[in-house]
C-alpha cells in the first residue's frame, strides 16, 4: 500500500454559543479546521483533522498548517501510511518543529491502519476500559454570574466537571472562581484554566483568595518556571497544559513535582502517535489526564474518543467533545455526547465518514 494523492480542505466550524472567550481578552467566533485525506494506491482513503484554537493561543494556525502539509507531501507522496513509525520518523526529518501539521497526517495513517486490519483505532492503541469516556464542560469566559448559570445549563446535558477561563484581571477571576463553586453540587469537579494569562503575583493572588473552594488550578503562567513557582505557593491541585508539549516537557514535569494531572491536546505533540506515548508513560506514573485537541470536529472527536477510551478509567481525568460545540458537522460516524459522556466507535479505523457536502471540493491536492 502505498500513498498516491493527499487531498486538503479547509472546513469553517461557527460556534453554537457564537464566541469562545479565554485569557487576555483572546476569542474566537469560526474555527479554521483543516482535513487530510490521504488517498492510496488500493483504493482505501484515512482522514485527519487538525484545527488550532485561532493563531494566539499555541504556534499554530489554519493556514500554516496546510502550508506545511503543502511541504512534506513530496516526502509522503509513495510511502505506506501504515508505516506509522517511518512515517512519523520522515516527517520529522523533512520538517523540523510544526508539531501539529504532522498531526492529521498521523491520524490519517491511523484511520487506514485500522481499515487495513478491521480493527478499531481504541483496538489498536490496547482495547476500550469502561463503556464511556466522561467528559468536561469549558465555560467560556464571561462575568461571574453568567458563568455560574452556564454551569448550570450544561449540567442539563449531563456535565459533572466544569472548565473555567479565567486568566483575565485577578479581582474578576476570584470572583469568577467563587460564583461558579457556590453553584456546583456533590461530585462535580471545577477547573480554574488561566491559559498561561496571569503574571506570578496576580496568580498567587487568586490562589490565596480561593484556597478554601475546592479547585484545580490550570497553566497559570506562561513559562514552565513561573507556573512551578505558583505551584509552590498553594496546596490547591495543579494541572499543567501548554507547557506539556512532549515527553521531554512531561518527565521534567514529572521529577519537579510541578503538577497533578496534565492536559493531553494531540495536535500540541504532533498525532496520536506521540499522544498514545505520552499517554502510556502517565500510565506508568500514575498520572492523570485529559485527552483532547486544541479544537476540532466530528474528526478530531472521534480521535479523542479512540485515545481516551483505551486509557485507563482512573487515570481519565475527563475528555472533550468538540463536535457538541460547533454547528457544523464535517464527518458522520463520530461520536454524540450522551448524558455527558460519549464512547470510542467500534468500526474500522477512526470510524468516521466526512461529509464531502460539508468539505467540499479540495483547495490543494498532491500526487
Amino acid at each position: 500500500m502505498k500513498i498516491s494523492e493527499i487531498r486538503v480542505f479547509q472546513v469553517d466550524l461557527p460556534l453554537v454559543e457564537g464566541r469562545y472567550s479565554w485569557s487576555e481578552g483572546k476569542y474566537v467566533e469560526v474555527f479554521d479546521s483543516t482535513v487530510v485525506e490521504l488517498v492510496t494506491d488500493d483504493g482505501l482513503s484515512g482522514y485527519g483533522e487538525v484545527c488550532p484554537l485561532g493563531p494566539f493561543y499555541l504556534p499554530a494556525f489554519g493556514p500554516g498548517a496546510r502550508a506545511g502539509i503543502a511541504e512534506l507531501s513530496g516526502s509522503l507522496i509513495g510511502q505506506d501510511p501504515t508505516a506509522i513509525g517511518p512515517i512519523n520518523q520522515l516527517m520529522d526529518r523533512a520538517l523540523l518543529g510544526h508539531p501539529y501539521v504532522k498531526s492529521a497526517i498521523d491520524m490519517a495513517c491511523w484511520d487506514l491502519l485500522g481499515k487495513v486490519c478491521g480493527k478499531s483505532v481504541c483496538d489498536l492503541f490496547g482495547g476500550k476500559f469502561g463503556e464511556s469516556v466522561v467528559l468536561y464542560r469549558a465555560i467560556s469566559q464571561r462575568p461571574a454570574g453568567e458563568m455560574a448559570e452556564n454551569i448550570a445549563g450544561h449540567r442539563a446535558d449531563g456535565y459533572t466537571k466544569f472548565q473555567l477561563k479565567v486568566g483575565g484581571d485577578p479581582a474578576d477571576d476570584v470572583e469568577r472562581i467563587h460564583a461558579a463553586a457556590d453553584v456546583l453540587t456533590d461530585g462535580e469537579i471545577l477547573v480554574a484554566d488561566a491559559n498561561t494569562g496571569w503574571r506570578v503575583d496576580d496568580a498567587i493572588r487568586v490562589v490565596n483568595a480561593v484556597r478554601d473552594r475546592d479547585v484545580y488550578i490550570e497553566q497559570p503562567c506562561r513559562s514552565y518556571e513561573h507556573c512551578v513557582t505558583v505551584r509552590r505557593k498553594t496546596s490547591l491541585p495543579f494541572i499543567l497544559d501548554e507547557n506539556i508539549t512532549g515527553i521531554e516537557a512531561l518527565m521534567r514535569g514529572h521529577g519537579d513535582g510541578a503538577m497533578d494531572v496534565i492536559n493531553l491536546k494531540i495536535s500540541k505533540v504532533g498525532g496520536l502517535t506521540k499522544a498514545r506515548q505520552i499517554r502510556d508513560l502517565c500510565v506508568t506514573l500514575n498520572l492523570p489526564m485529559t485527552i483532547e485537541d486544541s479544537w476540532g470536529g466530528d474528526i478530531i472527536t472521534a480521535a479523542i474518543a479512540h485515545l481516551a477510551h483505551s486509557t485507563p478509567e482512573s487515570l481519565r481525568f475527563s475528555a472533550t467533545d468538540f463536535n457538541s460545540y460547533v454547528t457544523v458537522r464535517n464527518a458522520t460516524g463520530a461520536p454524540q455526547r450522551v448524558a455527558g459522556q460519549m464512547q470510542a466507535s467500534g468500526e474500522p479505523g477512526l470510524g468516521i465518514k466526512p461529509d464531502m457536502d460539508v468539505l467540499g471540493k479540495p483547495i490543494a491536492v498532491f500526487n
